[in-house]
């Protein structure tokens, strides 16, 4: 069990995080006009997990997979 600062707060919950990684995707889609010809790079160690992240949330909305790496 992971051990609770007395001054940490939690910023967002589970379901706020689902809820902006959803705004985020769809942002993503509008300005680049749909998935096509879109990659998500992630820098070491929690972007990679939020381009996974992402481009798995993006691949629920478009049905279209959204390729997704690491840039070190």
């Amino acid at each position: 069990m992971a051990e609770t600062r007395p001054d940490a707060r939690t910023v967002l919950d589970a379901g706020e995080i689902r809820r902006a990684l959803t705004r985020v995707a769809h942002e993503l889609l509008e300005h680049n006009k749909g998935p096509r010809d879109l990659v998500l790079l992630g820098i070491p160690t929690r972007g990679v997990a939020l381009a996974r992240r992402l481009a798995a949330r993006l691949a629920e909305i478009e049905d279209a997979e959204v390729p997704s790496g690491s840039l070190d």
